[in-house]
């Protein structure tokens, strides 16, 4: 059995997201548990508890929508501390300073990739993972479709291109 939110995210954002297909929808008296989506992704072999924890990933992710501001360079460098240096590792957090120093993270992006990423019911974080993470909150944000757009070509490429 599937048993990561992590897995139960790339499915819909491999069955739904990226087709621009819409989720099903759920009736107004209808709970989650009783959906075709449910049903689909237990029938997928995700458990219902790893299944209310994607949506519930989902939905915090869509409630911190950060203000797009245009990206800064030459501020303050994030410091990582305990939990994050304990679940993101050297290569994780790297890649989110790259991100950031090219712009294709805001700082308030960045905050909020990094609120998803310890969210995650893993011990660990790794550098594939957080891509992922980054790649799901930049489809979530209105205005960053530009950035978006790099980071799946760098997800989907044998040989990543450099940001100019």
């Amino acid at each position: 059995m599937k048993e990561s939110i992590l897995d139960v995210l790339l499915y819909l954002f491999e069955h739904y997201f990226t087709n621009d297909a819409s989720l099903p929808p759920l009736d107004d008296g209808d709970s989650l548990h009783n959906s075709p989506l449910f049903q689909e992704l237990t029938a997928a072999g995700f458990s219902p508890a790893e299944i209310d924890k994607a949506f519930d990933w989902l939905d915090a992710l869509a409630e911190q929508r950060p203000e797009l501001a245009p990206a800064r360079r030459g501020g303050p460098t994030r410091v990582f501390h305990g939990p994050e240096l304990d679940k993101l590792d050297l290569e994780a957090r790297g890649f989110l300073l790259f991100l950031e120093q090219h712009g294709i993270l805001t700082p308030e992006q960045r905050e909020l990739v990094l609120d998803r990423a310890m969210a995650l019911d893993q011990e660990q974080v790794a550098l594939d993972d957080l891509k992922w993470v980054v790649l799901l909150a930049l489809f979530n944000q209105p205005g960053s479709e530009a950035a978006y757009a790099w980071m799946e070509t760098q997800m989907f490429l044998d040989e990543p291109e450099p940001v100019h």
